[in-house]
């Protein structure tokens, strides 16, 4: 049986299963002269360089749609669990 590869890119998708270093994990985070995605250090896919900005950008505002969710989502229980529900089938 031949050895499948640790690395490389299936439909332009880069995988990477190799046992990752704490050097390579740091170092695959922080690229400053790359883009907002780059390669992930271990698995499938890209993941946000946090070197760059934008990467900054999109954590703030998951971040605030997530404490906005977690704010408004405990008032909506409230209200749909006061509100009686009728179900009609035929």
């Amino acid at each position: 049986m031949a050895d499948k590869p640790a690395e490389g890119e299936l439909f332009g998708i880069p995988y990477n299963f190799e046992k990752p270093s704490i050097s390579n994990l740091l170092s695959s985070y922080w690229q400053p002269g790359e883009g907002m995605l780059v390669e992930k250090p271990f698995g499938i896919g890209y993941t946000l360089n946090l070197a760059n900005w934008r990467s900054w950008v999109v954590l703030a505002v998951a971040a605030g749609l997530y404490w906005h969710q977690q704010q408004s989502g405990n008032e909506d229980f409230d209200e749909a669990a006061e509100e009686a529900v009728e179900v009609v089938v035929d």
